[in-house]
């Protein structure tokens, strides 16, 4: 097992956090055993300098408190571990109690942040999630290290707030997908719908056709029969005009006839 400290460049993060402590380089494999992969991280101090007693005498009470509270701290908030060039690396929250200075720091850096990765100031937007995140974690660091129980409180509360967000987060999905299905449903429904009203736009055009090649019928018909009774009129009225010249002629011939009888 290998501790060693070294300057890496932190993760961008509004927590803050002790050096980087080497535990292992895995390419060390052979002198490594599996059993002894590293040390428990409860037995590392903020520095990363394992904590123990002297030889033959209990640790104090400051350093029982202080570990004790160290331990709160790797369970609120886990250490960090990376690779870099093969080796293993761990990060611990720092134990260190923050000043007013550092807090007027935090919230500077904040808003900072909040400018430079462009966050919205309002509606959903996961970059200021993620940094409030980030700055509630470092008040619940300093929280715990005055007062682990407040900070095992503000540990509560910050994962009800998490899990009211994951229920919200489920539920606008549910809603989401459950959108989806009635907008392809409606899509659907539209489709068959728009194939409805062509078929019964071609329906009303051939109608339409029928109804006026039926009127041209008519007027056709109607036509044809006035010219017909035209023709007929005309027909009677030359055979009543033959008619009635021959009456005529008749009547003359008659009366013709019967006049010198009279005389």
């Amino acid at each position: 097992l290998f501790l060693s400290f070294k300057m890496v460049p932190e993760e961008e993060s509004l927590v803050k956090y002790e050096t980087p402590v080497l535990i292992s380089r895995v390419t060390d494999k052979k002198a490594t055993k599996p059993k002894a992969k590293r040390e428990s991280l409860s037995s590392l101090g903020g520095s990363g300098h394992p904590v123990l007693p002297p030889a033959g005498k209990l640790p104090p009470v400051e350093a029982k408190a202080k570990q004790q509270t160290e331990d709160i701290l790797n369970s609120i908030l886990p250490p960090r571990e990376y690779n870099e060039g093969g080796q293993l690396w761990v990060q611990s929250a720092s134990s260190t109690p923050a000043t007013r200075l550092e807090v007027v720091a935090l919230q500077e850096l904040l808003d900072k942040k909040l400018l430079q990765r462009q966050a919205r100031e309002t509606g959903i937007c996961p970059v200021r999630r993620e940094l409030y995140s980030q700055a509630f974690d470092e008040i619940i660091r300093q929280v715990t290290i005055n007062c682990s129980e407040r900070g095992l409180l503000l540990l509560r509360i910050r994962n009800e707030i998490r899990m009211t967000i994951a229920a919200y987060q489920t539920l606008y999905e549910s809603s989401v997908a459950f959108g989806m299905r009635k907008s392809l449903l409606s899509e659907e429904g539209k489709s068959d719908m728009e194939e409805e009203i062509v078929t019964l736009r071609q329906e009303k055009e051939d109608l339409e056709k029928e109804v006026a090649r039926l009127k041209q019928k008519c007027e056709d018909i109607e036509r044809t029969g006035t010219e017909e009774r035209e023709r007929e009129r005309k027909k009677s009225d030359e055979a009543y005009q033959i008619l009635k010249g021959k009456t005529d002629n008749l009547q003359l011939q008659l009366d013709n006839i019967l006049a010198p009888k009279k005389m």
